[in-house]
């Protein structure tokens, strides 16, 4: 059936099959005439296209870049506020044993005590027994 068509187009005859790639010869070159015109008045919207004012991004970012300078003062106030908080901790480990050291002291010097007082009541019972001694009918 194709192969008995023909076409007469300016003078030449066209048969069969090189109908079938003509067409498609010329189907291809439409699309792409087609497709370039479409990018092409893409392109041109785009370059239409109106720039958007910046403004209010500059102000934004001047901005952030102020609040960013204040993040980074704050940060080195942290800093040192830490090292301080490290600083009374060390000061509060060392009281704590010094406190430690005065308790021990303290039930030492209590336990020392005790023992005085029993020296001296020992002391006392001995001077005691000895004016006795001296003198046992004083008392009497």
């Amino acid at each position: 059936m194709l192969t008995e068509t023909e076409l007469n187009i300016g003078g030449t005859k066209l048969k069969g099959v090189w109908i079938a790639i003509v067409l498609t010869i010329g189907t291809s070159i439409g699309g792409t005439v087609w497709t370039a015109s479409s990018l092409y008045s893409r392109l041109e919207a785009v370059e239409n296209r109106p720039i958007p004012d910046t403004t209010e991004m500059q102000e934004q970012l001047v901005a952030l870049g102020s609040n960013l300078e204040t993040i980074m003062e704050r940060q080195k106030e942290l800093i040192s506020l830490q090292e301080r908080v490290v600083e009374v901790e060390k000061l509060v480990t060392e009281m704590q044993v010094t406190v430690e050291k005065a308790k021990l002291a303290t039930e030492n010097s209590d336990k020392i005590q005790g023992r005085l007082d029993k020296i001296d009541k020992e002391v006392d019972s001995l001077w005691q027994g000895m004016d006795f001694l001296a003198n046992p009918y004083r008392g009497e």
